[in-house]
């Protein structure tokens, strides 16, 4: 069988899967959902898998190995953004499916017992929470989300129940430590550096701690034709000094990402003199310590701003979520692993957030990326071909017989 193009076709009918519209919409908890779901049972039961529902939505198929060994998890999720591609999240299910496949076709029995899971709800697109799967695997689900509601109003407790979830059961998911050896998560990388260094696979070294902070420059707003140039206290000019300075300052840091994501003024009025510049400020780096030295620098220059041009500065922490490094173990056995698969793969951090970044709390994680054309992800355009899902797909069998062997 070609792998690679068997991974093609799934990927093709499942993204029929969607609501109406460009690309891909399938939202946790829908009918999309529910279409989904049926056609990731068949990959699981083809593979050998026992597919079931757990309480938090979450698709679980499991191999008939010896319970008494540690289980190796495998996967990724199964929704989407709205007007997403048909890759992210879903090929990751799709290739653990595969591998599996492929290596019971082989005839490769493994020790242990292997599990393919496919989250109901990374993305956070519908529901103003993510991850609820992973957490709860991990045994740190949070139940006040079930209260959260949708555009519509419907909390996510009732959206669950109806979906054949069990919202109060949830926390009954958290599994043994001991009973989970490894979770390895594959996914298109969503940025350009394997296609730009012409490697299929990459392995992740870490997923990126994130914070955000809001920030603001206060001066005095007047008439744009009556209050003269010389003394003015314009805080858009302050704000547009921050935001060259801090892109210009991350540019100088490897690996660190510095984003300005919204800009709001008051009074906002195309004769007036901005009075206040609102806006946020999100740094990524793979390093909590770099990142909270990159935040205080932030703090500097908006401080030596504002003296400059005569307007007030804050800038105040509002969200924050760690780094978590992939474990050093699992990183040496997928080096070892796409070596004897025949395939270079470099090593890179994750700039974005997955389910591994909560199953960290259950067990040592790992994560294979794959190259996307042209690094595009989140919309219709995204793109990962055949050949290289086939390489990934080497890979985790590859790394499968490495843990197997250990």
């Amino acid at each position: 069988m070609d792998w690679g193009q068997e991974a093609q076709q799934r990927l093709a009918k499942i993204a029929a899967c969607s609501a109406a519209g460009p690309g891909v919409t399938r939202l946790p908890y829908t009918p999309e959902h529910s279409a989904a779901l049926e056609q990731i049972s068949d990959w699981m039961r083809r593979a050998g898998l026992h597919p079931q529902l757990d309480a938090a939505a979450t698709l679980v198929g499991r191999s008939s190995a010896p319970s008494n060994e540690a289980a190796v998890l495998l996967g990724s999720h199964q929704d989407s953004v709205i007007e997403g591609g048909r890759y992210d999240g879903i090929m990751g299910v799709v290739i653990g499916c595969l591998a599996l496949e492929r290596l019971a076709s082989e005839g490769t029995r493994l020790p242990f017992p292997v599990e393919v899971l496919a989250f109901a709800d990374e993305e956070g697109v519908r529901f103003p929470t993510a991850l609820v799967g992973s957490r709860a695997l991990a045994g740190r689900f949070d139940p006040s989300v079930l209260d959260m509601r949708d555009g519509e109003g419907v909390t996510l407790r009732t959206a669950l129940s109806e979906f054949g979830g069990r919202p109060d059961k949830i926390a009954s998911e958290a599994r043994n430590k001991n009973a989970v050896r490894a979770y390895l998560e594959l996914h298109i990388e969503q940025g350009p550096m394997l296609e730009q260094d012409n490697a299929a696979v990459g392995i992740v070294t870490g997923i990126c701690g994130i914070e955000r902070n809001s920030v603001s420059f206060v001066g005095e707003t007047g008439h744009a034709g009556t209050v003269p140039m010389q003394g003015r206290r314009d805080a858009l000019v302050a704000a547009s000094e921050f935001v060259v300075k801090i892109h210009d300052a991350a540019r100088n840091i490897d690996g660190l990402r510095a984003t300005i994501g919204t800009l709001a003024l008051k009074p906002a009025a195309v004769n007036a003199i901005p009075r206040e510049a609102a806006l946020t400020l999100e740094i990524r780096a793979l390093s909590d310590a770099a990142r909270q030295e990159f935040a205080g620098a932030a703090q500097v220059i908006g401080t030596e701003i504002a003296a400059k041009r005569d307007v007030s500065f804050d800038m105040a922490k509002t969200y924050e979520q760690l780094a978590v490094p992939c474990a050093s173990g699992l990183i040496d056995t997928l080096e070892l692993a796409a070596r004897a698969a025949g395939h270079r793969a470099p090593l890179l951090p994750s700039g974005a957030t997955h389910d591994a970044s909560a199953m960290a709390d259950l067990c040592d994680i790992s994560m294979l990326f794959l190259r996307c054309k042209d690094g595009l992800s989140h919309r219709p355009e995204e793109y990962a071909s055949a050949e290289d899902m086939a390489a990934a797909i080497d890979v985790t069998c590859a790394f499968l017989r490495r843990l197997a062997a250990e």
